[in-house]
């Protein structure tokens, strides 16, 4: 079984796990968290299973730029003035689902650090 077989964010890109999306391409896809820590929570992930930031190499290069034209991209589409971008890397940096996101927090209750 591949690492991507157990991931919950793949099951999700395949269609086996419903969420409430708000957006997606060809690369990515974006949708509310479950478990939201804001008014507005959202996660933007890319389609293709990458662990984290430590996991990208040189040909990830393009797909990186591109989320980053995404992310407010999807701001905007919701609404959206002012947000915090947020990616966790590895346990120890807080990151639980071990497949690339970026969250998107947005609203009067933004959490602090």
């Amino acid at each position: 079984m591949s690492t991507t077989d157990n991931c919950i964010f793949c099951k999700i890109v395949a269609g086996e796990i419903p969420s409430k999306k708000v957006y997606e391409d060809d690369d990515f896809l974006a949708f509310h968290d479950i478990a939201p820590k804001a008014d507005t929570h959202l996660l933007v992930i890319p389609k293709r299973h990458i662990v984290n930031l430590n996991d990208l190499n040189e040909d990830d290069a393009e797909l990186m730029g591109k989320m980053m034209l995404v992310i407010p991209k999807i701001a905007e589409q919701e609404g959206l003035v002012g947000y915090r971008t947020i990616t966790n890397t590895g346990k120890e940096g807080g990151q639980e689902v071990f497949h690339m996101h970026f969250h998107i927090l947005a609203g009067s209750r933004l959490p602090g650090f």
